[in-house]
């Protein structure tokens, strides 16, 4: 046993002095040069930098992208633990310039139901119906306001894509397929909306090629009920991608129809159009062959497009039916750090901007917006219907109703909960059935808080609530209600009359829990 014990003490004493030898040697890092063997520490302290933040240093509201307060959050909700929070707020209220505030009304058309449960099965559908207004053939009413954003196969693990397509079916609400094309993980009940980027994924022929019979057979063959062409996306804007031909496994070839052994490239711009009014023939072209609303998909950036695009719009009748605006702190699996922090509006400015610009020629009314950027989370999901949104999508925060743990791995395949990765030992550990039902518990507890929150401004859906249901805090003892802040006329931000009336009628149906007990004889109410 000694001569074991002695002869493991020397292997490992024999190793450590050749790493240091190693550290004494090498030209590579002064740091190892100048401290062999303890300056491994720095690396390796450096490596799990994220993870030390994440449970130990940070505050509650101080990380980023996500908080632990805003995680927790999601957490509890995908679990249907308690997702409550007691003490009262630690977010710094009085001194925190742009916190948003929303306004309770005394007495209202609407009551908030009570209990922590009470609207967690309430259906929240949509204000408006896309595709109405250019009688599209198959216009339709989403059922959802709350839908899961475009992320690809090959972007998150095919277990993921499953898992998340399964939770929309059961929570009632549509998933993005993302540029990737339609794969076999997205077909498990979930109604898809089909998006088509530059390099024409899963609708193109052999050359790269967009092929409007291969789109006709893939809307064929799944519950599509939407196009929406990518133009960019928040988090890297005007760029094209990259999956390196060793990420690109023979089922994502398949499934996007590119090459096995090649780089998988997403071009920066679409070949189909190259101004607004042949983007605006396209949209119709797809229309008139699938019959499907059409929508189109952007960050925010330059102006002169949106100005060009309306007034096309209102001279000819055309259009896209539906805009998706993109934020520019949402989420990708990869881009470069100066698209990440600094090409493209954030969501709130970007949006109140596009929006202003579709009211200003009487096309608001006509045209449904959805958002992206961080809103899966009730305040920011809020302001933004206040500001006109009709529909949120929701991606990273659907990621971690999944099992992410903001690890930020998703651009090294080395996702440690199996979420963004194709490698298959990771993506075992997620288990499809299991997640599908935290990602439709994390989506019903969203469109439970919206609706509570709808109902404590006194109306009866998201959609409807206000401009001024909203204050923007611009110091200790100022605030700025939300229509002033971003130059917003009265009226603007809601659905037309007709619209809401409509969406009116359709929450009177299901029955209100928020009532007292019944008023006393000497009631004057």
């Amino acid at each position: 046993m000694s001569r074991t014990v002695s002869a493991i003490v020397a292997g490992a004493a024999s190793a450590v002095a050749a790493v240091a030898a190693r550290d004494l040697f090498q030209r590579k890092h002064a740091l190892l040069r100048n401290y062999p063997l303890l300056g491994h520490a720095r690396y390796w302290l450096e490596s799990i930098g994220p993870e030390l933040r994440q449970y130990i240093v940070a505050a509650n509201d101080e990380e980023r992208p996500f908080t632990r307060d805003q995680r927790r959050w999601v957490y509890a909700s995908a679990k249907k633990e308690n997702n409550y929070f007691g003490f009262g707020t630690d977010n710094d209220l009085e001194f925190t310039s742009g916190y948003a505030v929303i306004k309770h009304r005394t007495f209202a058309r609407s009551v908030p139901q009570s209990t922590p449960q009470a609207g967690h099965s309430a259906i929240v559908p949509c204000a408006k119906v896309i595709g109405q207004a250019h009688d599209r053939r198959h216009a339709f009413r989403p059922e959802s306001v709350v839908n899961i954003s475009a992320m690809s196969f090959g972007s998150l693990s095919g277990n993921a894509i499953e898992a998340l397509n399964r939770g929309a079916a059961l929570a009632g609400c549509l998933q993005n397929a993302g540029e990737g094309g339609i794969s076999r993980y997205h077909r498990h009940g979930g109604e898809l909306i089909f998006q088509i980027g530059t390099a024409y994924f899963g609708c193109r022929d052999d050359d790269g090629r967009f092929d409007l019979t291969l789109l006709r057979d893939v809307v064929a063959s799944a519950p599509v009920r939407a196009l929406e062409i990518k133009l960019s996306q928040g988090a890297k804007p005007s760029l094209g991608g990259l999956l390196p031909a060793a990420k690109v496994t023979d089922e994502i070839a398949r499934t996007r129809g590119i090459p096995r052994d090649r780089d998988c490239v997403s071009p920066s711009r679409h070949a189909e159009f190259s101004d607004t009014d042949s983007l605006l023939e396209w949209i119709e072209l797809l229309a008139e062959e699938t019959g499907l609303p059409v929508g189109i998909k952007a960050a925010i950036g330059d102006l002169d497009f949106w100005y060009e695009l309306t007034e096309l719009m209102e001279s000819t009748g055309r259009g896209p039916d539906f805009v998706t605006v993109d934020g520019g702190e949402g989420g990708t699996g990869a881009a470069p750090l100066i698209f990440t922090d600094s090409v493209s509006l954030p969501f709130q400015i970007g949006f109140a901007q596009v929006y202003r610009i579709f009211a200003a020629r009487g096309l608001s009314e006509k045209v449904t917006f959805i958002g992206g950027g961080k809103l899966g989370l009730p305040d920011n999901a809020i302001v933004a219907f206040a500001l006109g949104i009709d529909m949120v999508n929701v991606a990273r925060e659907a990621m971690l109703a999944i099992g992410c743990i903001q690890a930020q791995k998703c651009h090294t395949d080395t996702c440690p909960t199996g979420v963004a990765t194709q490698n298959d030992w990771l993506a075992r550990g997620l288990v499809p059935g299991v997640k599908a039902e935290r990602a439709a518990n994390y989506i019903r507890t969203l469109r439970r808080d919206l609706l509570k929150v709808a109902q404590a401004c006194g109306v009866e859906h998201p959609g409807l609530i206000g401009c001024d249901s909203v204050d923007i805090l611009t110091g200790r003892t100022v605030s700025t209600p939300l229509d002033a802040v971003y130059g917003y006329e009265p009226g603007m931000g809601l659905p037309s009359d007709a619209d809401r009336r409509a969406v009116i009628r359709l929450m009177s149906t299901q029955a209100s829990e928020g009532g007292s007990a019944p008023p006393s004889a000497t009631s004057v109410g």
